[in-house]
């Protein structure tokens, strides 16, 4: 046996069925639930709507009214009916950018640190605070 600890020397938990794992180095991001993002790539390239749910380990991200995706879903006590819903579905953390309160404009963002040790998200286009002090 090779050292990867399987006869072809991958790892053994490398791959799950036909599925790559969740990356094991979640991605930093700056990004906060509430933000307004655009889309700058794939389908819905151009728009923009609010953060609903970040996932750091996945690399995503769901936007609002963004990316729908049709669920079948059988009738239970949340959907009496059941039927097709539509919902939101993951966009990847890359390609979305936050749009600028102050230029409305995609932007990528840095920190300022305060006198007092707060970190507060700037615009890097025209400098001005995103957070809400």
């Amino acid at each position: 046996m090779r050292e990867g600890g399987s006869p072809s020397g991958c790892p053994e938990n490398f791959m799950i069925g036909a599925k790559l794992k969740d990356n094991p180095d979640p991605i930093k991001t700056r990004l906060k639930k509430g933000d307004v993002v655009r889309i700058m790539s794939g389908k819905e390239k151009g728009k923009q709507g609010k953060v609903l749910r970040i996932s750091r380990v996945r690399n995503a991200v769901w936007v609002e009214q963004l990316n729908l995706i049709k669920r079948h879903t059988k009738a239970n006590q949340k959907y009496p009916k059941g039927g097709i819903l539509e919902k939101e579905g993951v966009l990847p953390l890359s390609n979305v950018m936050m749009v600028c309160l102050h230029c409305e404009r995609p932007t990528r963002l840095g920190v300022k640190v305060m006198t007092d040790g707060k970190k507060l998200r700037i615009c890097r286009r025209c400098d001005e605070t995103l957070d809400k002090e």
